[in-house]
């Protein structure tokens, strides 16, 4: 981090926990310089403070300062960026002993913040570009005129909604909250214009302590707190704080800070607007160019459609013939080994034939030698009962029974008249056929 860089981070941190500051002591090594800027020291036993009172401050309550001097004074603690000097900016001060406004002004400060009313957390930025801008402030008060004049110049197409309330006196904090509870309803769906406010206003003039003193009330903290939309507040000059400076959203200076704040200049957003406008017209004429030379690319890679077409239909020429020459060259080989498996099938085939001839003739002549028929040509018979069934041995049938003798030439109905068992037994015909 650069030096100064660390010097800022470390005022913004100083300002944003203990300002404002209210220091009790002894004036030291005073001096009053030619643009009326008053500087000295303050001290005690413990130590001591470089101080600053601009011109202005000077001017209010720098009349009769002098060395040795003990004084109440109050302001902001700052540092000096060029020698990283911590210093106080005294906005007032005054003898020991005169400030107990002041002091109640500090506890009530204490106890806001002991109660979350100033966390930074819940602080909103601003709408960058608002639609509708509330008002809170007196009728008569200058800081209306200077809100006026100054979103008058930077803003003057938006609408303003005023919510007039006295900014002094004892009634009025509650009539600044009532104010508030106007601006926080002032809202109506179904009227476009009561549509809602986008930022608020909050704004009085310069004055004392005891003229500002409104603006320290717990009342209207509380309520500031409350804001449904961020809310700028613009008490007082730049040497003066309140404590709805601290509830607020943003604190500005003055009235017409605030009003500058919240209202961006027409001029400037006109100049964002036309450099937007101009690089997207850069950003548009630039795509179109990209498309356009695509565009070439492709129709130089598609080329006439005539011209594809005849490069189309000679490929599928030369595709035709290859194809009917792989045709006819498959077809030649497929021919040769059929016309090779023919001429080795028929030596194959005669040689089986002749095997099987063989086989065949050898059969029959086994066959022939079982024929029944060459049996009975040598003086056999074949006997059978009448149901067919081959009569072997004598057991099988009695006397009297009927049998058919089968012999070469014929066949015999016989009837057997007796049984004998062994060689000898006689069966005698009674019938042929």
């Amino acid at each position: 981090m650069a030096v100064g860089a660390l010097v800022r981070a470390i005022a913004d941190a100083l300002q944003a926990r203990f300002n404002p500051v209210a220091v009790l002591g002894e004036i030291s090594g005073f001096s009053r310089a030619a643009s009326g800027h008053c500087y000295f020291s303050l001290k005690d036993e413990q130590g001591q403070l470089r101080c600053a009172m601009f011109r202005r401050a000077a001017q209010l309550s720098g009349e009769g300062l002098r060395d040795g001097m003990l004084v109440e004074v109050r302001g902001r603690l700052d540092v000096y960026g060029p020698r990283g000097d911590l210093q106080l900016i005294v906005e007032s001060a005054r003898a020991a002993g005169a400030g107990g406004l002041f002091e109640r002004f500090m506890r009530l400060k204490a106890e806001l913040e002991a109660a979350g009313y100033f966390d930074t957390a819940r602080k909103r930025p601003l709408p960058v570009l608002p639609r509708r801008i509330g008002l809170v402030t007196s009728l008569g008060a200058a800081a209306l005129r200077d809100v006026a004049t100054a979103l008058q110049r930077r803003v003057p197409h938006l609408p303003v909604v005023l919510f007039p309330a006295p900014v002094q006196g004892d009634a009025a904090p509650e009539a600044l909250c009532a104010a508030l509870d106007a601006a926080y309803r002032w809202t109506d769906p179904a009227d476009p214009d009561h549509a809602g406010l986008d930022v608020l206003l909050l704004v009085r003039g310069g004055g004392s302590l005891e003229d500002l003193w409104a603006f320290n009330s717990p009342l209207l903290v509380k309520k500031l707190v409350e804001a449904p939309m961020p809310v700028v507040c613009g008490v007082g000059h730049e040497t003066d704080f309140t404590l709805a400076d601290f509830a607020a959203d943003v604190r500005a200076a003055t009235p017409t800070a605030a009003a500058e704040l919240c209202a961006p200049a027409r001029e400037t957003q006109l100049q964002l607007l036309q450099r937007q406008q101009e690089r997207l017209r850069e950003a548009t004429w630039r795509l179109l160019d990209e498309r356009a030379q695509r565009l070439d690319r492709v129709a130089q890679r598609l080329g006439r459609p005539s011209e594809r077409l005849t490069q189309d239909q000679r490929l599928l020429a030369r595709l035709g013939q290859s194809l009917s020459h792989a045709a006819a060259l498959k077809l030649e080989r497929e021919e040769h080994r059929l016309s090779v498996l023919a001429n080795a099938l028929h030596p194959a085939l005669r040689r089986t034939l002749q095997q099987r001839q063989q086989d065949v003739a050898q059969a029959g002549a086994r066959l022939s030698l079982l024929d029944p028929a060459l049996v009975l040509q040598r003086g056999y018979a074949w006997l059978a009962d009448v149901h067919g069934r081959a009569v072997t041995q004598a057991a099988q049938v009695s006397p009297g029974q009927q049998l058919r003798a089968t012999l070469v030439d014929g066949s015999l109905d016989v009837r057997v008249e007796q049984v004998s068992s062994g060689a000898s037994g006689v069966a005698q015909s009674t019938q042929r056929s």
